[in-house]
């Protein structure tokens, strides 16, 4: 069960904690173009949602614990201890997560971009085309 589990708890309450962030990441940054916001929004989700593995030393001679974690956490840590085959493993995810981020938010923006401005005037004269020619007033000006 999920309240049973703490460790999926955990997970769950980050990555509520960490949606929230990125709709204010995303809100904040509403001075910049659509496609930058995207951009920059999902290449920090990506970063903060990427998943790597971890092993620590235990007080024991020989045990270790091993476990997953943000891959922003792994190699933070990694890199605060001077672990370079914990870093490595670390960096790669998150630059994985920061690249597979970049590649979703660019395909919401090309998925709901907007219109080029001659494709917008041949619709407006095909539509005009279409309908029946009416007498059209004149106006003084």
């Amino acid at each position: 069960m999920l309240f049973e589990d703490s460790m999926s708890l955990l997970w769950l309450s980050y990555y509520a904690l960490s949606l929230f962030a990125l709709v204010a990441v995303y809100f904040a940054l509403a001075f910049l173009p659509r496609l930058l916001r995207l951009l920059i929004s999902w290449c920090v989700a990506g970063a903060m949602w990427m998943p790597a593995s971890y092993r620590l030393p235990l007080i024991e001679e020989g045990e270790f614990y091993t476990g997953w974690a943000p891959a922003a956490m792994v190699s933070a840590v990694a890199l605060l201890e001077s672990n370079v085959s914990a870093l490595s493993g670390g960096l790669l995810w998150l630059i994985l997560g920061v690249a597979l981020g970049a590649c979703i938010g660019l395909a919401l923006w090309w998925w709901r971009r907007p219109e080029p401005y001659e494709t917008v005037n041949q619709h407006q004269s095909e539509e005009e085309d279409a309908q029946p020619a009416r007498r059209r007033e004149p106006v003084i000006n």
